[in-house]
């Protein structure tokens, strides 16, 4: 994938592409959650009766359900901070123990843009910066004078006010 696709700084969602960063051991877990979950609330809470069995099911698979999601939710926050370059077991922790669906929104909110490899060294880089780090190449078109982050149909530098060259 080449650091030049899209907008700079802005990332394309694909649900597909997220789906797939889901790894194998939160699927295994959440499948496992679902039956266990299921069989709990057919043996345990209905085994002295109840309400009609159409009900049973739907109050049974709804738990079931969320605790599912949950799983497959820590499996992609785990999967997903790696890819980013963040601590996985922090962020795990978190989206674990923070209450209330509060540590998935704190990830969410501060998690790092993916990484991308430079087309000239390979090297791993942020979208968002314009320079690699490890050879210097330009990522994106810049200032002469002050080194800001230029578009394409920039005449004068937003942020000193130099005017650009047209680029043949």
């Amino acid at each position: 994938m080449s650091v030049m696709n899209g907008p700079v700084g802005r990332e394309r969602f694909n649900l597909r592409n997220e789906v797939a960063v889901i790894p194998p051991w939160a699927i295994a877990i959440a499948a496992v959650t679902f039956i266990c979950i299921t069989v709990l609330f057919d043996t345990v809470v209905w085994r002295h009766g109840g309400p009609t069995t159409p009900f049973r099911i739907l109050l049974s698979l709804l738990p079931a359900t969320i605790l599912a999601f949950l799983a497959l939710l820590v499996g992609y926050v785990n999967a997903d901070a790696g890819r980013r370059g963040m601590n996985r077991t922090l962020w795990t922790i978190v989206a674990i123990f923070v209450p209330n669906a509060i540590g998935f929104i704190l990830y969410f909110l501060l998690r790092n843009p993916i990484r991308s490899h430079c087309p000239r060294c390979a090297a791993e880089a942020d979208l968002h910066v314009n320079y690699c780090p490890a050879c210097g190449y330009g990522f994106h078109p810049t200032c002469s004078h002050c080194k800001a982050g230029l578009r394409t149909t920039d005449r004068f530098c937003a942020n000193c006010g130099t005017a650009i060259k047209p680029q043949p």
